[in-house]
C-alpha cells in the first residue's frame, strides 16, 4: 500500500497522523496539488469481506496491541462517560452510521457562557463551511434513503407526525443503486471511481443488513478508505497503516520529527511489549493531527514539553455531541392498532430518518438546546441477542417443548410431526420485532476537560452540568415511545448518570486568539507553524447533527490555505554535545560507592522561568511534579575531596503536563558547591529526560542553603527549586535554552524517613565511606549554621 517514491525520502511535505475525516480530506487535497503525503494509520485496512462477525473474532475485534489485539474498536472509559472509536484504515467511517448533516446555522454559536466559566464560541460559521460541506457531499456521494416501505423508516416519520416535530432523511454516504439516477437495487456491482479502489476488490449496493456500526462487508458504504483515501494514493499519497505515533518535536530550522512504532501483523494475537518497538522517523514541513479528539489531544498533551507557549486552552472544550441512547420496547402503534407493530430495526442502513427538535437560538419560542433523535438499527444476529434476554418466555417455552417431547416419548402422543412444537420453541420474536433503539444528539455543554493522570488520557465530564438538555431528549424519546404504543427504556449506564458517546469533540478547539483556543480558524496551533489539528478535537463545541460531515469540511477548508501558504522545509541545527561525565577513581584497590535514593514532590508550571510562580500556578492547576533519583557517588573518596562533590542521579520524574512518566537518561548531582560566598551552599541537579512522546529536556535545580534569619535549615535542604530547558542541554547553555517551565519539589518527613533507611554502601570500606559522607554533610551544614550554635562574648 506504501508509496515507494515517497517512502524512499527522509523528508517529506506533510505528515497525517490518522484516517479519519479530517486525515482522509487533507491527505487527498494535499496529495492531489502534488505535495509528498504519508499517512500514518495505527490500524489495519479493512477490504470487503474482512469485518468479523464470529463471535471468536469479534471476541478479538478490540484494539490492545500491548495484548495482541489489533481490532476494529477501541474502547475507553471515563468517570462521567464511555468513548467508542475506530483503529482502522479509515478511521471513523468504518463504523459510523453514514450521516452527512451540516452543522445547523443558529448554532455556530458566538461567546456562549459555561456553567464553571468561560464560554463557547466558534470562530467561523455556516457560510465559511457551505461551500467545503457541498464539495464533501459530492465525493462522499451523500444520498438520502430511497426506500419507502421500511418500517423503522414509517415508525420515525409516524411518529414525529404526531408530536409535531419535523422528520427527514438525512444525505447518507451510502451507494443503493448502481448507478446515478437509477432506483435502489440490493447487491448490484457499484462501478469502480476513476481514482480506483485502493483494496482491489470488487463493491455491491446497500444489502439493508443493518451491519453498518460494526463494518459493511459489501463495501456499500461510502467510507473513507473506498473515497479520499483512494483518491489520495491515486495522487502519489504513501498511505502507511498499522504505523502508531509516538511523539513528534519542532524542528530548529523549521518542521517537524515524528516518531512512531509499526505493530507487526505476526505479532497480532500475542502480548507484545509495545514500548520496546523499534522507533521509525520521518520529517515533515508540516504535521497534521488527525487522530480524533481522544487520539490527537493526547499526542498533544504527551509532547506538551515540545510546544513551549502552546495555549492553556489544550484540553478544554470537550464534550461528546450530547449523544444519549434510549430504546422502545414493544410497539403497538398506538391506540388504533391492537397487538405487537412490526418496527424490524435490522432491515435498512443503522439510521435512515432523523427528527429534529429546535434550539431556543432558532428563535421559534422553543426552550433548551436543541438536538436530533434518529432510528438506531442493528444487524440481524442483535434480534436472537435480544430475545435471548426474555428469560421467562424462554423457559416457558423450552419447558413447554420438552414436555410435548416426553408426551411422545411415553407413548400419549402419536404425532410425529413437530414443525409447530419447534416454531413455538423459537418463539414469535415479539420483543426484537417490536423494538427501536434511538440514538439522540445535540447541543449538551463542551465544558469538560482532558489531561493526564499517571501518563494515561483522562476526561473530566459528568452529565450534571447538561442535565436539563439530557432530561429534553429523553423525554421527547419517551413522547416518541408513547405515539408508538410502547414502552420507553434508558440506557442501563443511564442509571448512574452516565452515556456513551460515539462523537467525542473538543480539547484542542480552535479560537480567535490563544487565551480561547489552542488553534486558528483553520486548525493550526497558534504559535507553531506547520502545525494543525483538523480532526473533531479541534472543534471547540458540540456540532449538534453527526459530526463527521462538519470534520470534514473543517479539514477540507483548512486545505485551502495550507494550499496558498506552501513552503519549504528547512535544515535542523545540531544537537549541542553532551559535557563530560563524571569519572569514578581506578587508583589502588576497588573504590567504595555509595548510594540513596530521594524522593521530592511538588508542583509545576509551564511557560513561566521563576520556580515560585510556577509553583504557585500549578498548585492552582493541580499540576504536581514527582521525581524518584537513587544519588550514587561511585568512588566516595573522590566525592568528598572534589570541591564539586559531584555524584550521578538515576530514576524518572512523574508529572502528567508532562506526558506522564519520564525516565532520567543520564543524570547529575553536586553537593554543597561554593560560588564564593562563605555562608552559601549550593546542591545541584541536572537531570537530561526524555517525554513519553520522545522529545528531550532537562530539568535544572538547585537547593540554596544559607544562613538566613530563624531556623531554615530543615527548609533550605529540602527545597529544590528548578527549571525545565528544551532539549538536553549543556551547563553552559542554561542561559540561553528556551524555558519550557519552572517549579518548586520538596522533600516531605515521611519521604525524608524513609531516605534515611535507603543509604547503602558498596566496597571494600562500606563503614568508612558512609562515616566520610556524614562528616562531609555535617561538616558543611556546620559551616554555614554553625554561628547560630556558638556562644557570643555578651552571652558569656
Amino acid at each position: 500500500m506504501a508509496n515507494e517514491r515517497v517512502r524512499s525520502q527522509d523528508a517529506v511535505d506533510v505528515v497525517v497522523v490518522g484516517s479519519g475525516f479530517g486525515g482522509s480530506v487533507a491527505a487527498y487535497r494535499l496529495a492531489e496539488d502534488g505535495l509528498s503525503v504519508v499517512v500514518l494509520e495505527r490500524g489495519k485496512p479493512y477490504p470487503p469481506g474482512s469485518f468479523p462477525r464470529t463471535p471468536a473474532a469479534m471476541g478479538r475485534n478490540f484494539w490492545d496491541p500491548s495484548e495482541g489485539m489489533h481490532g476494529l474498536f477501541d474502547i475507553w472509559s471515563f468517570r462521567g462517560l464511555e468513548g467508542v472509536v475506530s483503529s482502522g484504515l479509515g478511521g471513523g467511517s468504518l463504523i459510523y452510521a453514514n450521516v452527512l448533516l451540516r452543522k445547523d446555522e443558529r448554532w455556530f454559536v458566538h461567546e456562549s457562557p459555561l456553567p464553571g466559566g468561560g464560554y463557547e464560541n466558534w470562530p467561523i460559521g455556516r457560510g465559511d463551511l457551505d461551500p467545503h460541506y457541498e464539495r464533501v457531499e459530492r465525493m462522499l456521494g451523500a444520498t438520502r434513503y430511497p426506500y419507502t416501505d421500511t418500517p423503522k423508516t414509517v415508525a420515525m416519520e409516524e411518529a414525529a407526525d404526531k408530536l409535531g416535530l419535523h422528520a427527514s432523511r438525512p444525505p447518507l454516504a451510502v451507494t443503493f443503486s448502481p448507478r446515478p439516477g437509477e432506483g435502489p437495487v440490493p447487491g448490484a456491482p457499484v462501478p469502480e471511481p476513476e481514482y480506483g479502489n485502493l483494496h482491489g476488490l470488487p463493491r455491491d449496493t446497500c444489502r439493508l443488513c443493518g451491519e453498518c456500526d460494526i463494518g459493511c462487508n459489501f463495501g456499500a458504504k461510502n467510507t473513507l478508505d473506498h473515497t479520499y483515501l483512494s483518491a489520495a494514493r491515486h495522487h502519489g499519497a504513501d498511505i502507511r497503516t498499522r504505523c502508531e505515533v509516538r511523539g513528534f518535536t519542532p524542528l530548529p530550522g523549521g518542521g517537524y520529527e515524528v516518531r512512531y512504532v509499526v505493530h507487526d501483523p505476526a505479532r497480532e494475537g500475542r502480548r507484545t511489549a509495545t514500548s520496546r518497538l523499534p522507533v521509525q522517523r520521518i520529517t515533515c514541513n508540516r504535521l497534521v493531527l488527525a487522530a480524533g479528539s481522544f487520539g490527537s489531544t493526547y499526542l498533544l498533551l504527551r509532547n506538551r514539553a515540545a510546544l513551549p507557549g502552546i495555549s492553556q486552552a489544550l484540553g478544554t472544550r470537550f464534550c461528546g455531541n450530547g449523544d444519549v441512547l434510549g430504546l422502545v420496547a414493544k410497539a403497538t402503534g398506538g391506540a388504533e392498532v391492537h397487538g405487537p407493530r412490526t418496527i424490524a430495526s435490522s432491515t435498512g442502513p443503522v439510521i435512515t430518518s432523523a427528527i429534529r427538535v429546535a434550539d431556543e437560538l432558532d428563535e421559534d419560542g422553543q426552550p433548551g438546546r436543541g438536538f436530533y433523535i434518529e432510528d438506531a438499527g442493528y444487524p440481524a444476529f442483535v434480534n436472537w441477542l435480544a430475545e435471548a434476554t426474555q428469560v421467562p418466555g424462554s423457559i416457558r417455552r423450552t419447558a413447554g417443548f420438552g414436555l410435548h417431547r416426553l408426551r411422545s416419548r411415553l407413548g400419549f402422543s402419536p404425532q410425529s410431526n413437530i414443525s409447530r412444537q419447534l416454531a413455538l420453541l423459537l418463539g414469535p420474536g415479539v420483543f426484537s420485532d417490536s423494538s427501536l433503539p434511538l440514538l439522540g444528539m445535540g447541543r449538551d455543554l463542551p465544558d469538560g476537560r482532558m489531561g493526564l493522570r499517571r501518563g494515561y488520557l483522562d476526561v473530566d465530564w459528568t452529565t450534571q452540568t447538561s442535565r436539563r438538555y439530557f432530561e429534553r431528549v429523553r423525554s421527547t424519546m419517551r413522547d416518541m415511545a408513547e405515539t408508538l404504543g410502547g414502552q420507553f427504556h434508558d440506557n442501563p449506564l443511564w442509571w448512574a448518570r452516565r452515556v456513551i458517546t460515539v462523537h467525542p469533540l473538543g480539547g484542542a478547539p480552535i479560537g480567535r486568539h490563544p487565551a480561547e483556543g489552542v488553534c486558528d480558524s483553520f486548525g493550526e496551533v497558534f504559535g507553531h507553524p506547520g502545525l494543525h489539528v483538523l480532526d473533531g478535537a479541534a472543534l471547540p463545541g458540540p456540532v449538534g447533527a453527526n459530526p463527521s460531515l462538519t470534520i470534514a469540511a473543517f479539514a477540507d477548508r483548512a486545505c485551502d490555505r495550507i494550499l496558498a501558504e506552501r513552503s519549504t522545509p528547512r535544515a535542523a541545527a545540531a544537537a549541542p554535545a553532551p559535557f563530560a561525565d563524571v569519572a569514578a577513581s581506578a587508583n589502588g584497590e576497588r573504590p567504595t560507592s555509595l548510594s540513596f535514593t530521594e524522593e521530592m514532590k511538588g508542583h509545576v508550571a509551564l511557560d513561566v522561568g521563576d520556580p515560585e510562580e510556577g509553583q504557585e500556578l500549578g498548585r492552582s492547576l493541580n499540576q504536581r511534579l514527582v521525581f524518584r533519583l537513587t544519588i550514587t557517588a561511585a568512588d566516595v573518596d573522590r566525592f568528598v575531596v572534589d570541591p564539586d562533590h559531584p555524584a550521578r542521579a538515576a530514576g524518572h520524574v512523574d508529572c502528567d503536563v508532562l506526558g506522564g512518566r519520564l525516565p532520567v537518561e543520564r543524570g547529575w548531582f553536586n553537593l554543597f558547591t561554593r560560588d564564593g560566598d562563605p555562608s552559601l551552599r549550593r546542591m545541584l541537579y541536572r537531570l537530561h529526560l526524555r517525554d513519553p512522546g520522545g522529545n528531550p529536556l532537562t530539568l535544572v535545580g538547585h537547593k540554596e542553603v544559607h544562613d538566613d534569619p530563624g531556623i531554615d535549615v530543615w527548609r533550605d535542604t529540602s527545597t529544590l527549586y528548578f527549571r525545565l530547558l528544551a532539549g538536553h542541554v549543556v551547563p553552559a547553555g542554561d542561559e540561553t535554552a528556551p524555558v519550557l517551565g519552572a517549579g518548586i519539589v520538596v522533600i516531605l518527613v515521611d519521604d525524608f524517613v524513609r531516605q534515611l533507611t535507603t543509604f547503602r554502601a558498596v566496597g571494600p570500606h562500606p563503614r568508612r565511606a558512609l562515616e566520610s559522607f556524614g562528616r562531609l554533610f555535617l561538616g558543611e551544614l556546620w559551616s554555614v549554621y554553625g554561628s547560630h550554635c556558638m556562644p557570643t562574648e555578651e552571652s558569656t
